[in-house]
């Protein structure tokens, strides 16, 4: 007898909470959302997408959520909407009681400049994707001359990596320019020359080898003696006055 009581109250317990589930989740979420906070990865060091550029960019897409009922906005949607723009690399939107939107951002932070001859004026990342300029200018290394999308993902990129984590190099190199032959030639800082790279291989072993120029032989013929350095060949560095 005890144990049909228990089965009675354990289906009465499930049915109730079968009840509740599909009741409190139909019903509606009245409350109005008051506030979008946001958090911006890397806000301290760039700013290539701000607060306001956020909230320009749901209000012209028509999802800005403050004032609308939360259970009328939808996260996904709002992420789709700024995922949109180049310079966000990922977003993650979700609700909280109390009538807030919250975001998630992470910045796609440039690693290069472009500046082609054909017109095309674009930041790229170090997954090669392609930024349009706005406001905000980044002090980062220009590349000029003869150069195509798939020329600056595949060759470009590489340069770009390498110097971000070469502090000596990442400091000293302010322009790559490429030829219409696609050699690769890099301006300096400092010293008022030119140097040729070659073709874009090896780069390694080619700033290995500028460097060790750098260090041993121009601190002690001047660093204007020569108007270009060539280390375009392995194991050779030529110079001309």
């Amino acid at each position: 007898m005890k144990t049909f009581f228990k089965l009675l109250l354990l289906f009465t317990l499930i049915g109730y909470l079968g009840f509740a589930f599909v009741h409190f989740s139909q019903r509606r979420n009245t409350t109005v959302c008051r506030r979008v906070n946001m958090s911006i990865t890397d806000s301290t060091s760039a700013n290539f997408i701000t607060r306001d550029d956020v909230h320009a960019m749901l209000q012209r897409a028509g999802v800005y959520p403050v004032g609308k009922m939360m259970d009328s906005i939808s996260s996904q949607h709002i992420e789709e909407v700024l995922r949109r723009d180049g310079f966000v690399k990922n977003v993650i939107c979700y609700k909280t009681p109390g009538g807030a939107i919250n975001l998630l951002i992470s910045q796609r932070l440039p690693l290069l400049r472009i500046m082609a001859d054909n017109g095309d004026d674009y930041y790229i990342d170090a997954q090669g994707v392609a930024m349009t300029p706005r406001g905000y200018e980044a002090d980062l290394v220009v590349a000029t001359g003869c150069i195509d999308r798939k020329f600056a993902a595949s060759a470009l990129v590489g340069i770009g990596r390498y110097l971000r984590f070469d502090a000596f190099w990442d400091s000293q190199i302010e322009q790559i320019h490429v030829n219409p032959d696609h050699t690769i030639e890099v301006v300096t800082r400092v010293g008022g020359h030119i140097i040729q790279m070659g073709k874009p291989e090896k780069m390694d072993v080619k700033f290995r080898n500028l460097r060790a120029f750098y260090e041993k032989v121009l601190p002690t013929v001047g660093w204007n003696r020569y108007a270009s350095i060539s280390v375009a060949y392995e194991n050779q560095i030529i110079c001309k006055k």
